[in-house]
């Protein structure tokens, strides 16, 4: 009975746990209004103007009774000049008018204007732009005016969970903010650029706000809104962002030679699977396996070994050979990259000291004439420098087709860009001046070889 007695007095002794009502406005507002004050002035609206051919089709000439008199001539009317418009957004990113937005925005236009939060116009002119990491750089004159941008922030210091906010023009309605968080880091397998490493995030994007930006609660640049995951053009929670340090890394280039200059690594591997994980000892799968070697590449001349396996870079980690070109890409020309590796399993660390790719040979860029196979195709030189520039494998070499007139003979007898040459009646070819010689000697016809998406086929041509 004491028991109950001394237990219901420390029942009604211990204070209880009750909602409180909020004492002041401070207490009942919570608002994101002041980052979006601080961030949205520095993110525009980007429009583009591109003059294309069309035919204007007019219903009289699909009539069978003036087809009698003037045939399929102007059956599909006469051509004229259509304007094509199209709408992003982009990002400010200094005060004298350097802005950031998608390279797919900008594609092609013959007129850029910019427009900021204040409905002020600019003309914008390309500084360059970068179709591998769907990144461009404009620039709008201010006479002077310092204007608001937004700082450069750290994706590496992102983790899943955190709250962002995204700023842009969606569907042309005009600059729209909305929120959501980091639901994923990394991903590497989306397929909208070459360089696959994307925030993640479900703060709602939607066509127009390309080129925005991906804000975090500092009111700090997270990365460049670029895709969405949809089935019907709405979004649907999943949405991408270029990380900031592949828009800090590509800007930086881009202000300082025009283009975007990355640096060569020189080797080339594979994911590390859970067999060879086991295999190594790995207590989990991740890491890239060495596979390749440039001679007298970087890696190379670094110490790097086949067989090697790459497990980070710097602090980061990398778990495929994707993340792996990603840390190569953003440390930038000049830098050293300090990997950590396994060999033979012993762990150690690898300087490797980056350039940029190099341009031998040299590309000798040719349009074939003549009457050969090749005859309207330009060919040239793989080097590491036009590999990087085409997206295909830096260690490449010989001869590749870069372009075809249509109705050529090139055309004609199944060439494509991107087909590396191998060999031409049976003798390797691996630069432009073997390939000519080669072909003048095909009188009788030709057997040519080549490489296309990664497969070796062959072409049979008579002779003329």
């Amino acid at each position: 009975m004491r028991f109950l007695l001394a237990l219901l007095s420390l029942l009604i002794v211990l204070p209880v746990q009750a909602q409180l009502v909020p004492q002041s406005k401070d207490q009942l507002r919570l608002s994101y209004a002041p980052l979006v004050k601080a961030t949205a002035p520095a993110v525009v609206n980007v429009y583009t103007r591109k003059v294309v051919q069309a035919r204007a089709a007019s219903p009289l000439f699909n009539d069978p009774f003036f087809r009698q008199f003037f045939g399929d001539q102007f059956a599909q009317g006469m051509p004229r000049e259509r304007i094509q418009r199209s709408l992003g957004s982009g990002v400010l990113m200094s005060a004298d008018g350097v802005v950031v937005t998608n390279q797919h925005v900008i594609n092609d236009s013959d007129e850029i204007t910019v427009i900021l939060a204040d409905k002020r116009e600019f003309e914008a002119k390309i500084v360059g732009e970068d179709p591998r990491t769907d990144l461009a750089v404009l620039k709008i004159e201010t006479r002077g005016e310092k204007l608001p941008y937004l700082q450069m922030g750290d994706s590496d210091a992102l983790e899943v969970g955190d709250l962002v906010m995204a700023i842009g023009n969606p569907f042309g309605v005009g600059q729209t903010v909305t929120t959501g968080i980091v639901s994923a880091l990394a991903r590497t397998t989306v397929g909208i650029t070459d360089y696959q490493f994307f925030i993640q995030t479900d703060a709602a994007i939607n066509p127009g706000n390309s080129g925005g930006a991906l804000v975090t609660m500092d009111g700090k640049l997270a990365g460049i809104n670029s895709a969405i995951y949809s089935k019907d053009g709405g979004s649907n929670g999943i949405g991408f962002a270029i990380p900031s340090g592949m828009v800090k890394a590509t800007l930086a280039s881009i202000l300082s030679t025009g283009h975007a200059v990355r640096p060569w690594f020189g080797a080339t591997g594979q994911e590390v699977t859970a067999d060879i994980a086991q295999n190594l000892k790995l207590p989990r799968p991740f890491g890239v396996l060495i596979a390749q070697l440039a001679a007298d590449g970087p890696a190379e001349k670094a110490g790097l070994k086949r067989g090697d396996v790459v497990l980070a870079v710097g602090p980061h980690e990398v778990s495929d050979p994707q993340a792996l070109r990603f840390r190569i890409a953003t440390l930038g020309v000049g830098a050293s990259a300090n990997l950590k590796v396994l060999r033979q399993g012993r762990e150690m660390t690898v300087s490797v000291p980056l350039t940029a790719p190099p341009e031998k040979p040299a590309r000798d860029a040719t349009e074939v004439g003549g009457r050969n196979p090749f005859t309207g195709s330009t060919v040239a030189n793989l080097n590491p420098a036009l590999a990087e520039e085409l997206g295909i494998d830096s260690l490449a070499q010989g001869v590749i087709v870069l372009s075809l007139k249509r109705g050529t003979i090139a055309h004609q007898v199944g060439l494509r860009p991107g087909d590396i040459v191998e060999k031409v009646n049976g003798d390797s070819i691996s630069l432009v001046s073997e390939l000519k010689k080669a072909v003048q000697q095909g009188a009788n016809g030709w057997v040519i070889q080549v490489k296309r998406e990664g497969r070796s086929l062959s072409l049979r041509v008579g002779g003329g």
